[in-house]
């Protein structure tokens, strides 16, 4: 059995960081809805969209967008 142990101060800094992390999150994740960008989560490998009205979805609301992007030419 293994003893080790991560001082307080190293747990300390880890929770700023996660609280740090946590709230810039939150607010991209405002930022998306008020400009009407879904929001995409990975849950057990599975994507799910959460839309602006804040129905969540697996389907892709823009399903289109790889057909119809500009095709790199090759030289």
């Amino acid at each position: 059995m293994r003893n080790d142990k991560l001082s307080l101060e190293t747990h300390e800094r880890a929770r700023e960081f996660l609280r740090i992390g946590n709230r810039a999150v939150k607010r991209v994740q405002e930022e998306n809805r008020k400009k009407g960008i879904p929001n995409v989560y990975d849950f057990n490998g599975h994507l799910y969209y959460e839309l602006p009205n804040g129905e969540l979805t697996k389907e892709d609301p823009y399903p289109l967008s790889k057909e119809t992007e500009p095709k790199e030419e090759k030289c």
